[in-house]
C-alpha cells in the first residue's frame, strides 16, 4: 500500500495551537463500517415502516386498546350513580378542597369562581348539570376542563359534594 498522500497538509489558513489538518485516507475498516451501518439503516427503516408495518404511535394505540379492555373506567353515567353515597359525597369534599378551593373558596361562597352556594346556577344546578360543568370545564371564565384531570368517578364525587352543599338542588 502506497502512502503517496500521507502527512500532506491541506494547507488551510487557519492553524490553532500549531494543530495542522492531514489528508490522510480513513482506513478501510472504519469506511466499510460507516456504509454497513448506511446500508443497515436503511433497511431498518424500510423494515419498520413499510414491511412490519409498526410504529410507536401504532403500538401506543395498540397497548391504549388492550388497557380499555382490561380496566374499563366506568361511565359518567355510572360514575354520576355512585357518587350519591355518603362515602363518596366525603370522597368528593376532599378532592373538592384540593383541587376547587383556589377559586372557590373552602366555604364555597366563590373567590375567582362563581358561588356555589346560591340559588343562581349559570350553568345548571341539577346533578348532572353540575358534573358536565366540571368535567367540560367553563374555558370562556377559566375554568379548567377537570373531566380529563380527574377523571369520570372522582368528577362524579365533586359533583355529589357540590350539589348536596350549594344551592342548585
Amino acid at each position: 500500500m502506497s502512502n503517496e498522500r500521507q502527512d500532506v497538509v491541506l494547507g488551510h489558513a487557519h492553524e490553532a495551537d500549531g494543530i495542522e489538518e492531514y489528508d490522510n485516507k480513513l482506513p478501510t475498516w472504519w469506511v466499510g463500517l460507516f456504509f454497513g451501518c448506511v446500508v443497515w439503516a436503511g433497511a431498518y427503516l424500510a423494515w419498520f415502516h413499510f414491511v412490519a408495518d409498526t410504529s410507536q404511535a401504532k403500538m401506543y394505540q395498540e397497548e391504549v386498546a388492550a388497557a380499555a379492555l382490561a380496566w374499563p373506567a366506568p361511565t359518567a353515567d355510572q360514575a354520576l350513580a355512585a357518587a350519591a353515597t355518603p362515602e363518596a359525597i366525603e370522597e368528593g369534599r376532599k378532592i373538592y378542597m384540593a383541587n376547587c378551593v383556589a377559586c372557590h373558596g373552602p366555604a364555597m361562597k366563590g373567590g375567582i369562581g362563581p358561588d356555589l352556594t346560591d340559588a343562581t346556577w349559570i350553568h345548571g344546578g341539577g346533578l348532572a348539570d353540575v358534573q358536565k360543568t366540571i368535567s367540560e370545564g367553563v374555558p370562556a371564565k377559566g375554568m379548567l376542563s377537570w373531566g380529563p384531570i380527574l377523571g369520570p368517578q372522582k368528577v362524579a364525587q365533586v359533583a355529589a359534594f357540590v350539589h348536596s352543599s350549594g344551592g342548585g338542588m
